[in-house]
């Protein structure tokens, strides 16, 4: 009965350390991701599981628009950004008031999330001054779809957002890949999304983006190839689609997709937004203006 016992003991330790060995660090752990029928099936990728710093937070949704088109699928971004926020804990406010910008308000927020935004959305020189300066102090933002149509007459804004918006392909099906899947804010991101939106491009593109996932042009509609090949520029096969950076003491995060008001209501896209959200939370370290140096909206980058 000893003997079997510490057959038994040895066996055991066997299975655990072949088990420790399967991990490449204690808190990874190997999560398939959830893919329709229409989506590539994903290797199994190590997540690392790390603090959720979005529960308990306080957002601000930000929705105006200057003169010229406006999406309308601001209010089921909204409504989705809302539902986010009871299911996941953090609370959401809306506004598209510019006045909202100033400092002693901003600082309540663990980060902004411009939504379809497009044009000129501040009304003086003194708001775009403090939605800098929130960046600077270490505030996060997150931008989706026209984010990159916002404010393109200001570099500053142009550098923080990434790439300033030229022209998009016409609304249709195509391929978006998943470039970078262990990151933190692609959990659960198919590795091959093939899905109805629009492919942004855009110009000035700042060179400290981190791309995330990149549309695959080679699936859009050979009717535009020309249209394509002059936007994509340098690119050729592939463009920026969704990327992170941290710029002037902030932390930032883009997608350009979320056209259709019904991929608000979508899992996967619900699911992208969210992670996305929950990885600039989780960068947060406060905000200290102490940090911010900005004096003007144009002033030289800080760093």
């Amino acid at each position: 009965m000893k003997n079997k016992i510490q057959l038994l003991t040895i066996a055991i330790g066997i299975v655990l350390l072949i088990s420790s060995k399967a991990f490449s660090k204690p808190n990874d752990l190997f999560i398939p991701s959830i893919l329709s029928s229409r989506q590539e099936s994903a290797s199994l990728l190590p997540i690392k599981l790390g603090i959720d710093k979005l529960k308990n937070s306080r957002v601000l949704v930000y929705t105006k628009n200057g003169k010229g088109y406006v999406h309308d699928n601001i209010a089921a971004a909204v409504n989705c950004i809302q539902d986010l926020g009871a299911a996941n804990k953090f609370r959401v406010d809306v506004s598209d008031d510019p006045s909202v910008f100033n400092e002693n308000n901003l600082k309540k927020y663990t980060l902004l999330i411009f939504s379809s935004t497009n044009n000129d959305v501040f009304d003086t020189d003194e708001q775009r001054l403090a939605f800098r300066r929130y960046i600077e102090a270490g505030g996060g933002f997150v931008g989706i779809h026209s984010v990159t149509g916002t404010e393109r007459n200001w570099t500053w804004f142009k550098m923080m957002v990434g790439e300033t918006f030229t022209w998009h392909a016409s609304f249709q099906t195509f391929t978006i890949k998943n470039i970078d899947p262990t990151h933190p804010s692609m959990q659960g991101v198919p590795l091959k999304w093939t899905k109805a939106d629009e492919c942004y491009f855009g110009k000035q593109v700042y060179p400290g983006i981190k791309v995330l996932m990149m549309h695959d042009l080679s699936t859009l509609d050979k009717k535009d190839t020309q249209l394509i090949t002059t936007h994509s520029g340098s690119f050729a096969n592939f463009f920026p689609a969704v990327w992170y950076q941290s710029f002037e003491g902030g932390n930032i995060w883009v997608t350009t997709l979320g056209h259709d008001k019904a991929n608000y209501q979508e899992a996967t896209f619900k699911n992208h937004l969210l992670q996305g959200i929950k990885f600039i939370a989780n960068q947060y370290k406060g905000i200290d203006y102490s940090k911010a140096v900005a004096m003007d909206k144009d002033a030289q980058l800080k760093n």
